[in-house]
Parts: C-alpha cells; sequence; structure tokens
C-alpha cells in the first residue's frame, strides 16, 4: 500500500533525474544563497583563506553530493569543526600543513565507511552531543565578538592594550578603538537574523522565502555602499572586509589555491589532529544525516556508511585542494528539504552555483563587511547555545544536565576531543548508577537473611555486596537467589565464593539457589528461592 506521502508527493526519486528539475533547480539557488555567507564566515572564524571556505562549499557540492545515497543532506564547511580547525593550525604552525591532516582524516573516514561503522553516532549520549554543539556555539560567540566591533580578531583587539594596563583601561582603550560603522553593520545583520526566525515573518510571501542570512550580507553591502557615499571616513577598511583574491578563470583559481605540506608527516601531533577531525566529522555528518531523514517528508533512510565514504572521498579532495574539512551540515540540509528539494541534484547545482560565484562574483563578495558575516556566526551561535537548551536538559534530571555541563565545561577548558570524552566518562557514570542500582538487594530479619541477585550483576556490584555480606554476623542464615540473575561478573561470583568458603568456620548456614554460571546469561528459567519456612515466618 503507498504511503499517504509517497502519493501526494510521487514516487520517491532514486538517483538524479531532470523530472525533479522543477523543485531542485530553486532549492540549489536557495541553498546557495543560505551557503555563501556561511563559508566565506566560517572561513573567516577559521582564521584561513576565504577562498578555502568556498572551496570547501563547491566540494560537498559537486563531489560529495554526487557520491552520497543521500538525496537531501548537503555538504560543505561546518562551524562545528571550526575549533579544531584553529587549534589545529596553531599546533602544526600552518594551514599547508592542516591540509595534510585534512586528507588523512579523510582517508579515516573512507576506512570508517568500509569497516561499517556507520552506526557510531547512535554510541553518543544525547547529552553530550548536545554539550558539545552547546560549548562550540559559546566558541563561536566568543571568537567572533571582536569582529562584529571592527577588529580583524581577538589579537588584533588586543594590540593596543598595554601588558600592564588595569582592568577598566585596558577596556577603556578597546572601547575607543570600536568602529561605529562595523557595530551598525553586525547590529542591523542581527535584528534581520532574528526577525527572519520568526513565524509571522516567514509566512510573508516572497520575502520571507529568502535566507536570513542572505538579507544579514546583502545589509552589509548596503551599509558599506552608504558610508562610501555619504560618510567616506566612516566606511569599512580592508582588514573589516571580505578579501578573495582575483580569479580569471579556472587555472586561475587552482593556482591561488593552498597546497598541502606533505613534511608534516613527520610531524607526531599531525596524527592526532586527523584523527580527532576523522572521529568529529563523522560524527557531525551522522547526526545531521539522521536529521535529514527525519525531515525527508518521503521518509527515505540514507545509508550512513556509504555517507562517510562518500565524505571521506570529499575530504581528501579538499585537502588536495586547500580547502577546510567537510561534514554533512543541518542547517544547509533542512534549507534544501524546505525549499522542496527532491534529490542530490538541488545540492550539485548549489555546488554548481558557488563555483560559478568564485570565478565570477568576486569583485562583488569583496563587498561584504566581516561584521555581517560575524553576525552570521553569533546568530548560529546562539541557536547552538541558547539559555533554552541548558534550561531543557536542566529539568530532565541529573542524569541530563550533568554530563551536558561537563561536556560544556570540559571543551572550554580543553579541547573539543578532549571534552567530548569527559562527557562520555561523565555520562557513562550515570549510566552504570542506573544499571546497578537494584542488581543486589538483602531482606534480613531476626537472624535469617535472604540475598537476591536481580537481572546483570557485573563488577560495578562488588561494593554494594561487600556492604550486605557484612550484615550477615555468625551464627545467622543466609540464602542466596539467583533466580531472577541472568548474568553473574566473575568478580561478583569470587567474592561470594570466598563469604561461603569461611561461612562454616564463623557459623554461617549458606545456601545458593538458582545460581546463573559465571560470565554467561541463565539458560532457563528459574522460580525465585524462598526462605525455609521458620526463617519465612521470622520474616
Amino acid at each position: 500500500m503507498q504511503s499517504p506521502v509517497s502519493s501526494s508527493l510521487g514516487a520517491a526519486p532514486r538517483g538524479l533525474s531532470l523530472r525533479h528539475l522543477r523543485h531542485d533547480l530553486p532549492a540549489g539557488v536557495v541553498v546557495f544563497l543560505v551557503a555563501l555567507p556561511l563559508c566565506l564566515g566560517i572561513a573567516l572564524a577559521s582564521g584561513v583563506p576565504l577562498l578555502a571556505g568556498l572551496v570547501s562549499g563547491v566540494v560537498g557540492g559537486l563531489i560529495v553530493a554526487a557520491l552520497s545515497g543521500s538525496q537531501l543532506s548537503v555538504s560543505g564547511p561546518a562551524a562545528g569543526l571550526v575549533v579544531i580547525v584553529v587549534n589545529a593550525i596553531a599546533t602544526l604552525g600552518s594551514f599547508e600543513a592542516f591540509l595534510v591532516a585534512v586528507i588523512l582524516a579523510g582517508v579515516l573516514q573512507g576506512l570508517f565507511g568500509l569497516l561499517r561503522a556507520g552506526d557510531i553516532g547512535a554510541c553518543f549520549p544525547s547529552p553530550v552531543i548536545k554539550g558539545m554543539l552547546a560549548a562550540i556555539g559559546l566558541l563561536l560567540i566568543i571568537k567572533q565578538l571582536p569582529v562584529a566591533f571592527g577588529f580583524a580578531s581577538t589579537p588584533h583587539m588586543l594590540e593596543g592594550v598595554p601588558r600592564d594596563a588595569q582592568a577598566l583601561d585596558a577596556m577603556a582603550l578597546v572601547l575607543d578603538s570600536v568602529s561605529e560603522a562595523a557595530v551598525a553593520v553586525a547590529a542591523g545583520a542581527l535584528l534581520i537574523l532574528f526577525l527572519w526566525e520568526l513565524p509571522a515573518v516567514k509566512r510573508l510571501p516572497l520575502l520571507g522565502k529568502l535566507p536570513g542570512a542572505l538579507l544579514a550580507v546583502l545589509w552589509g553591502v548596503g551599509c558599506q555602499a552608504f558610508f562610501r557615499a555619504a560618510m567616506p571616513s566612516e566606511a569599512l577598511v580592508e582588514h573589516q572586509l571580505v578579501s578573495l583574491p582575483k580569479v580569471d578563470g579556472v587555472g586561475s583559481l587552482l593556482g591561488q589555491l593552498a597546497s598541502p605540506d606533505w613534511s608534516a608527516l613527520a610531524n607526531p601531533q599531525l596524527y592526532t589532529v586527523a584523527v580527532t577531525l576523522a572521529v568529529v566529522a563523522s560524527l557531525e555528518t551522522l547526526l545531521s544525516l539522521e536529521a535529514a531523514d527525519r525531515l525527508d517528508p518521503l521518509k527515505r533512510v540514507a545509508p550512513p556508511n556509504r555517507e562517510l565514504q562518500a565524505q571521506g572521498v570529499g575530504n581528501v579532495v579538499a585537502g588536495f585542494l586547500g580547502g577546510l574539512p567537510i561534514t554533512a551540515v543541518i542547517v544547509r540540509s533542512s534549507a534544501n528539504i524546505q525549499a522542496g528539494a527532491r534529490t542530490r541534484l538541488s545540492a550539485m547545482l548549489h555546488g554548481v552555483l558557488l563555483l560559478a560565484s568564485v570565478l565570477l562574483l568576486v569583485e562583488l563578495l569583496r563587498w561584504i563587511p566581516l561584521a555581517a558575516l560575524a553576525a552570521v556566526l553569533l546568530h548560529t551561535g546562539y541557536k547552538l547555545a541558547k539559555p533554552a537548551i541548558a534550561l531543557a536538559a536542566w529539568r530532565q534530571g541529573a542524569a541530563m544536565f550533568v554530563p551536558f555541563a561537563v561536556t560544556v565545561a570540559a571543551i572550554l577548558a580543553t579541547d573539543l576531543l578532549m571534552g567530548i570524552l569527559i562527557g562520555l566518562v561523565a555520562s557513562m557514570l550515570f549510566v552504570i548508577h542506573a544499571n546497578t542500582r537494584g542488581a543486589l538487594s538483602i531482606t534480613s530479619r531476626e537472624r535469617a537473611h535472604l540475598l537476591q541477585l536481580s537481572k546483570d550483576v557485573s563488577f560495578f556490584s562488588k561494593a554494594t555486596l561487600r556492604r550486605y555480606l557484612e550484615r550477615v554476623q555468625p551464627g545467622d542464615s543466609l540464602i542466596i537467589d539467583g533466580a531472577r540473575c541472568r548474568f553473574v561478573d566473575r568478580d561478583i561470583r569470587e567474592a561470594l565464593d570466598d563469604f561461603i568458603a569461611h561461612a562454616r568456620e564463623r557459623h554461617i548456614e549458606v545456601e545458593l539457589r538458582s545460581m546463573p554460571p559465571v560470565g554467561a546469561p541463565a539458560t532457563a528459567e528459574v522460580p525465585p528461592a524462598r526462605l525455609p519456612a521458620a526463617a519465612t515466618r521470622a520474616l
């Protein structure tokens, strides 16, 4: 029987098909308009040539989309990797060395796909993922605020501040250097971005269909044009505007791209960076893929292992061409779906349009203020780290909030990979607590005791077992009932055997009932043990 969705939208397209061009073409244009400012902004936040962001957008559109099994997912440079990129370049010493790590990360992703590791995304607890995204959002906000005030970066903002200056004096010096034009651009762009999130604006016939990020960038271009015409002294200067090399064709473009520095292979830190990139990029891709599948009106499910292989190829190509690392990105994917895309042709069209913009629109792109791109990233950071997310985790209890908060704090204090690992440990402690709670129980009345083993009893319950056994005094009787237990850890059984071995000399009567084999689940259902009649009356 055909599903209502399929009957209303037509049969689910399986590949590239021109019969869906009327849906895919406008969707590709919308995704291009969303991706253009994001590619530039992420490159800006990463501290790399802006051309690197556009190159990765082109590779994500033309190569990853063509190889992917997802019909609606869109790939490109991701805000979630900004922190890794910045730290990695500082660690390795140059962007060219970092490109080697991108290539190696792509190779690892391809291996992940071949080894069918696509289900790894399901192994990460929700609070850790939310904490990772919130920390990334906070770091984006911290790094982009100086750009919104007209500085090229945080170090640039602090250049004119003496090291021995008091806090108030340093703040006054920084405020004196703030560019009012940049603040006006950033504030107006942020206002547009937040307004375009309102349902009333989205319902507008034509204006509501335009991406807020594009309008924010156009606002910045308009402000710069106004300042140049009416107030030349207030116009933004070169370091406050997008800087792209002049491109006269594909050959000229290739000549402008950075090349990998293969001497970095001798640096042991390169391999740590590559593994970190591969793991985090794969995780973000799998999470975005799952989200895109949920939004797909045709309810198609993309093969995760094929997606990892496609992402691996994309990152290898991006590394060779001097681009940023690539992941599937939910912001662009959701824009693609909302625009009515049917197949991956829309993502490929967006890649073609990005390439055309690099070849034909460089002069226009140079009019874009960096403050407008910073506003786009500030808005992205806010959506990742808005207070409502922390409040929702708080309301769900300590098991959700503590791993969330620990992940955020650990990432801010260390780095992304270490923060995720610390968050996983915090989450696992709650899982262990939940799984061991109730695994053992003891009922005592006078000198009779019933120790019951429920569900799986692992070594995490060893301390609890020892406390219970300490209640049994010389002259008491103890029944150990394992009828409800499927698995007994070897450490638990050794603790019980040790107690039983010394029970006779302590004049303790011990009886084992229905204990499962050590290290293996019980093979048959056994009724629960009961205390002898005399002991039952005592209890």
